[in-house]
């Protein structure tokens, strides 16, 4: 069996979390700025797809050296052994990026890239016109940072946060990798209430479900991978098979999303039947100030509206206020809320625990995580 350099990329601020994910499932990691770097077989590359919750992607380094001219890009590419990777009629497109490098024009080095591997595979199966490329997808791609170069080979196709439950959104979608590194990041485990206020099309909900059953969030959607003559179908579906296996469909949740828009309850509603978790999350149209919580140690995760966005900076300023008065009331319930106020603290009335920088999509946001009181030793 052949071993990989394999590339989990992650969004910015969340490398940790999706290296410790990746380590859950039996790697070895090293991280870099948006890389978690782990090494595998072709069966590893069907897992890490299936359960990686908060990755965006999942890439083979195909090749690493350095170039500081053209000529030198298109020699070393043309090294790799693409025919290992890549059958006669594979269908390559290649997209590129170039930081502070002296080969910056990028589509010149995706041009240059898409040759060289052009030569090499008609070298190596012996064609002398151009290749047919109807076959499978390989998705190459061209990164060049200080004149380091790393080509790498997509194996997921669309990206990791399309699990395919997600039938309609609002106007400000929370990406599901984003929504499930929430989740993580409040330590909620399935024995413990859990509660969404700002619940929009479902997403941090249904997230949540999928981790309390231990679902794999990648069980229901395909990838470009699987596609590839090498990586077998009886192997995939083995991977799918212990997936099914591990899941834990019997375990009881307590779950509840609520959203001021009726309209946007019936969508996360639907969502949540798409995702099979239409009798397990309840969804009530709510306004914050009518909030209760039941039970004890309970978590409240919420990506509460941006000034960026929507609404007035006004009334999000006050409505933060009503969240510190209204939480304050279930001291042993911790509160986990992502925005982008810099004020935030302030307005909730009381300093946060721990904060923690992370990006909603360009957004620079905090997770302000207000923690609860530790439950008394009977």
């Amino acid at each position: 069996m052949t071993t990989f350099k394999l590339l989990a990329t992650a969004a910015m601020g969340l490398e940790s979390i999706v290296a410790d994910e990746v380590k859950e499932l039996g790697y070895e990691t090293k991280t870099d700025n948006g890389k978690v770097f782990f090494e595998g077989e072709e069966r590893d590359i069907a897992k890490a797809n299936l359960w990686l919750r908060t990755a965006d992607r999942v890439k083979i380094i195909a090749g690493e050296f350095s170039a500081y001219t053209f000529d030198e890009l298109f020699e070393r590419t043309k090294a790799i052994e693409w025919e290992k990777f890549l059958p006669v009629d594979a269908n390559f497109p290649v997209q590129g990026k170039s930081v502070k490098s002296k080969l910056y024009s990028v589509p010149d080095c995706q041009s240059i890239v898409k040759k060289a591997i052009v030569e090499r595979l008609k070298k190596a199966y012996h064609r002398n016109s151009f290749l047919d490329e109807s076959g499978p997808r390989f998705k190459i791609e061209v990164s060049i940072l200080k004149d380091k170069v790393q080509l790498s080979i997509d194996t997921s196709g669309a990206g990791l946060h399309k699990r395919g439950y997600r039938l309609d959104q609002g106007e400000a979608p929370l990406k599901e990798t984003l929504a499930a590194a929430l989740v993580k990041l409040s330590r909620w485990t399935p024995d413990r209430p859990f509660i969404d206020p700002f619940c929009g099309s479902g997403t941090i909900a249904i997230e949540a479900a999928m981790i309390g059953q231990n679902i794999a969030p990648g069980y229901n959607r395909e990838f470009d991978s699987e596609h590839w003559p090498w990586m077998k179908e009886e192997m995939w579906e083995e991977v799918r098979n212990e997936a099914e296996e591990l899941a834990n469909y019997d375990q009881p949740l307590d779950i509840l999303g609520t959203d001021i828009d009726h309209r946007m309850v019936k969508i996360a509603e639907a969502n949540a039947l798409e995702a099979g978790f239409g009798d397990l999350i309840q969804f009530q149209q709510r306004q914050l100030k009518d909030f209760t919580a039941h039970g004890e140690n309970g978590v409240v995760v919420g990506n509460p509206p941006y000034g960026e966005r929507i609404g007035e900076i006004e009334e999000i300023e006050e409505m933060i206020g009503d969240m510190g008065r209204i939480f304050a009331k279930y001291p042993s319930w911790s509160v986990y809320m992502l925005s982008s106020m810099p004020r935030f603290e302030t307005l909730y009335g009381q300093p946060a625990t721990k904060k923690r920088k992370l990006f909603n999509g360009f957004i620079r946001t905090d997770l302000f995580q207000f923690w609860g009181e530790r439950p008394k030793n009977k």
